[in-house]
Order: structure tokens, then sequence, then C-alpha cells
């Protein structure tokens, strides 16, 4: 893209586009076209891949959320520019799936974006967002164990989509929404860590 993405669709038009280029999408190529400072996309773009039937292979909720903490710890600490390790970044999906979830991912996400703007923009900046970043580690934290459950990982995973689109659109309202999903979502993956727990004691 020539400039930043400023709200999911034009997401999905880069998913779109990095799509038509080649036949596999590497984790890198997608950050590459995003930018290095764009912390939204960052957390978005996995976070909805999750919601989207690529969501349903065993392992993958998991590898998504792996790949969200590593990009929220960089948030936490300051970091200007995103970083990947080799084991994540050179990872791939096919373009032809990746296609298909963006289409999935149209409609909802021109509601998204016909609801979601500039609001209480204060609560999007500085020490705010690293508090959100703090909050997306812990809901990372919860999908492994979600994943017990069908559909389960969805959760955490639409919270942490809300903290994105926030973060993109500079949306203090939306920042609220996420923090109230983040709660229900946490205290579920609080409920079956304990649950699994003691079905295996």
């Amino acid at each position: 893209m020539k400039q930043s993405p400023q709200n999911v669709c034009d997401i999905l038009d880069c998913l779109d586009d990095l799509a038509e280029e080649q036949d596999e999408v590497s984790v890198d190529r997608v950050i590459h076209a995003f930018g290095s400072r764009s912390y939204g996309p960052c957390l978005i773009v996995p976070a909805l891949l999750e919601l989207t039937p690529i969501g349903a292979i065993p392992g993958v909720p998991t590898f998504l959320a792996i790949t969200i903490a590593i990009c929220a710890v960089q948030i936490v600490m300051g970091r200007r520019h995103l970083w990947l390790p080799g084991l994540i970044g050179n990872r791939g999906i096919s373009a032809e799936k990746l296609k298909q979830g963006a289409e999935k991912l149209r409609r909802p996400a021109r509601w998204l974006d016909r609801w979601f703007h500039g609001r209480l923009k204060a609560l999007t900046t500085g020490m705010f967002t690293r508090i959100a970043a703090a909050i997306v580690l812990l809901l990372c934290c919860t999908v492994p164990p979600l994943e017990l459950l069908p559909f389960a990982s969805s959760g955490p995973m639409l919270a942490i989509a809300a903290f994105g689109l926030a973060l993109l659109v500079r949306d203090g309202a939306l920042m609220l929404v996420a923090l109230a999903l983040s709660a229900g979502a946490l205290g579920l993956g609080a409920y079956i860590g304990l649950w699994a727990s003691e079905g295996g004691a």
C-alpha cells in the first residue's frame, strides 16, 4: 500500500493485493505491507483471521495468539518498529485461503467502518496504548486452553480485534467496548483453565 491503512476495508484491500502478487503470503510480508509502525493492523489481522474458517484448523488460534503476543510485547515496551522472529515471520498462508478469509470479512468490515471512527481520541494514545497491549497479552494467554472448546477462542480474539480497530481509527469509545469484551473473555479463560486443571487432577 502507498500509505498505512485507515480502516478495516483498507486492510482487506491490502490482503487482496498481497494474494494477487504471490501464491503464498508470509507473515513478514503482511507486516511490511502495513508498515512497521502500524500497530492496529498487526493486532486486527491475526484476530480477524481466527474468526474465519481458518481459525477452525487445530493449532492455528494458538499460533495467531503467539504472533499477536509478540507484537503486543513490543507495543508495551514502546518499540518504534515491530519485529517478528523468522520462525513466525517466514510462516505463510496460501493466497487462495487469504482471499477467501478476506472476502468473508467484507460485510462486517463495512459495518465496522461505518460505525467506528475517531471519538475520545485521548484514550488511544500514549500510556493507554500500552495498557491496551498489556491486556491483549493476557487475552493471548487464554487462547490455548480455550482451543479445547469449539470456537471458544473467538472470544478473546474478538476483544483483540476491537483493541486493534480502536488504535487504527483512534476511537476511545471502542477502546472502552474492548475493555468490556476483555473482561468477559478473561473470565471465560480463567473458568476453562480451572476446569482443565481440576479435570487433570
